[in-house]
């Protein structure tokens, strides 16, 4: 089966030595099959090659039909984030912990990944947020998150006190240490620890989570994922509020700041091997039914 790649990206942990071996492995697994390999510029000085193609992560997109992300999900996120406008598809190596996106490992190069390079996939395309700071009308900070957004208290013992509004509605207003706004994806991550609900990857929702509400009956709601949300401060007295797209901080945002979230229009393109199975990716994942068999797959006790 032919496919539209012909030059792929490589994208590992920058901070992790660890990855030499995969990167190595795989930037010879794919130069040996006739790609040409292109490797962002923090990653490659992990290759044990004498000529790497080279590129900012920024712009790798615009070279590349696909793109590898090495590591784990953290990895995955900010790969994610640099080639969204590009639509191109995203393929994960693990080498983290969890991996609820980054699906293949080290020792399944030679047979699963490709596989996927012939054209034999899933693929599945999920939404980012867009996340704008609002400050005297002006935007002063756009960022843009594959997991979360998140608005939290910062350097203050105190809960903070936001509105928020859906498309311009009231919804409610609370005293808490924050709120969670998730996308599917970003619903088996901080949003779980905090007490959210899973949501399947092809729902068209999103989830806020409450952090500690200082209201006990303040509890996670699901809404579409066509709304925009914002929200604003109702405190009189100064403080700093952190927001997180992810794990980039937006520090010092002032509570007379609007914060305008939205479903970046692009989504990303994530390919898996075939027979990817999002429930099993669950039981495995979080150690569900334990000792238990069903019709297609085993879970070790």
């Amino acid at each position: 089966m032919q496919t539209p790649f012909k030059t792929i990206g490589i994208i590992g942990k920058p901070s992790d030595p660890g990855i030499a071996a995969t990167l190595t492995a795989l930037h010879v697994f794919l130069t040996q099959h006739q790609y040409t390999v292109i490797v962002a510029k923090d990653s490659a000085g992990f290759i044990d090659h004498p000529a790497v193609n080279v590129c900012a992560i920024d712009t790798l997109g615009q070279h590349c039909d696909l793109v590898i992300a090495v590591g784990g999900d953290g990895t995955f996120l900010a790969a994610a984030r640099a080639i969204v406008a590009y639509d191109i598809p995203l393929i994960g190596i693990n080498l983290g912990r969890l991996g609820f996106l980054v699906d293949i490992s080290p020792d399944e190069l030679s047979d699963k990944l490709l596989y996927i390079l012939q054209g034999h996939y899933t693929e599945e395309k999920r939404h980012l947020l867009r996340t704008k700071i609002i400050r005297d009308g002006q935007v002063i900070h756009e960022e843009t998150a594959v997991n979360e957004v998140v608005i939290h208290r910062w350097v203050t013992p105190s809960m903070i006190e936001i509105i928020t509004k859906i498309d311009n509605v009231f919804l409610n207003s609370q005293r808490s240490d924050g709120l969670i706004v998730s996308t599917p994806t970003g619903s088996t991550a901080y949003s779980l620890s905090a007490g959210g609900p899973i949501l399947h990857p092809a729902l068209n929702a999103l989830v806020l989570v409450p952090l500690n509400p200082h209201t006990l009956s303040n509890r996670p709601i699901v809404i579409n994922d066509s709304a925009e949300i914002e929200i604003s401060f109702c405190q009189t007295k100064q403080i700093n509020a952190l927001v997180t797209c992810d794990h980039i901080e937006i520090p010092e945002v002032l509570i007379s700041d609007k914060i305008l979230i939205k479903k970046e229009p692009k989504p990303i393109r994530i390919l898996h091997p075939e027979g990817h199975d999002f429930f099993y990716i669950l039981r495995h994942k979080l150690n569900w039914s334990s000792g238990y068999h069903t019709d297609n797959h085993a879970i070790e006790p």
